[in-house]
């Protein structure tokens, strides 16, 4: 039997996912985490990005995660994020962000943190229809 543990992605919102996963990925500040049973405990924050879980099953949940928290404690493992978006509804936030991208073409922008959030949410369909 495979070792296990238990995972809550929580939005500001609402509770997205909450169950037993065998392997967790994410984005954290300093690039991708591969988060595993009996992890050593951890805090971090989050940067935008897919955050996948490996159920028991081996079936993938993807989720587009704009920024928060994860948390690794001995015996659960939480993602606190600002917004959540799952994979199924990311074709339509991707078109959006796609159109709000165009928008500042052409324009001398200085860095804008929702421009990167799109552009990352955009990264994260891509990857998806990838896999």
């Amino acid at each position: 039997m495979a070792l296990r543990m238990n995972v809550d992605v929580v939005s500001a919102e609402r509770l997205i996912f909450t169950g037993q996963v065998e392997q967790l990925y994410v984005r954290g500040e300093v690039g991708e985490l591969g988060i595993f049973p009996r992890h050593t405990p951890l805090m971090t924050c989050l940067r935008p990005g897919l955050c996948r879980l490996m159920l028991p099953n081996n079936a993938i949940e993807s989720f587009f995660v704009s920024s928060g928290y994860l948390e690794v404690q001995p015996h659960i493992v939480t993602v606190l994020a600002d917004t959540v978006i799952r994979s199924e509804e990311l074709d339509a936030a991707a078109a959006h962000a796609a159109k709000q991208i165009e928008q500042y073409e052409g324009k001398k922008l200085q860095f804008d943190k929702e421009l990167a959030l799109n552009i990352a949410l955009i990264r994260a369909l891509e990857e998806i229809r990838k896999s």
